[in-house]
């Protein structure tokens, strides 16, 4: 049975039970993640050339990310208005949960001294984010092509009624979360 069926035919009810919900359109559900990938400090030290960068995200992801530029200039951080900063993915659909299942079977088990993920990273309308600090646990970025390994930030967007709701979700998808 693949993720997707089994979130959707076992976990949904379950959840809308123990939630005492009556209208199944008003159980948590998860819209869409987004990841993202600062290349900010990579461009200024003066490469040019991000695309290997670009090249892992893709690998990571399934789908080409689309590069951010930076709006305005700031003298300080040697920035130029114009200048690529980031990289970004929005995952739907197949891909999101391929990745959802990806992350919470192989990845975060990966990472070395793992004791989970806080709590405490919901917004108030339920969203849910947090940091990878290196792109490298991701068995599909080849180690040998990594010139720096970069940090991910993603994010988990719900449609919800609010963070507790969004916590038993993951909760019931078997996310690592600190005790």
């Amino acid at each position: 049975m693949s993720f997707r069926t089994h979130y959707t035919k076992t976990i949904l009810p379950e959840i809308q039970k123990s939630l005492k919900i009556t209208n199944p359109m008003l159980t948590p559900r998860i819209e869409k993640i987004v990841i993202n990938m600062g290349i900010g400090t990579y461009v200024a030290s003066g490469n040019k050339d991000f695309s290997s960068l670009k090249n892992d995200l893709m690998l990571i992801t399934g789908q080409l990310p689309k590069i951010t530029y930076s709006r305005k200039s700031i003298s300080n951080f040697k920035l130029r208005e114009g200048m690529p900063v980031g990289m970004m993915v929005t995952l739907r659909g197949d891909r999101m949960y391929d990745f959802l299942e990806k992350l919470i079977s192989i990845i975060l088990p990966r990472v070395r001294d793992f004791r989970g993920i806080s709590g405490r990273s919901f917004d108030n309308d339920g969203n849910f984010s947090f940091g990878v600090r290196e792109h490298t646990i991701f068995p599909e970025v080849p180690q040998t092509d990594v010139v720096k390994p970069h940090g991910l930030q993603i994010t988990i967007k719900f449609k919800t009624e609010g963070k507790d709701h969004s916590r038993k979700l993951l909760e019931s998808l078997g996310f690592p979360f600190t005790k």
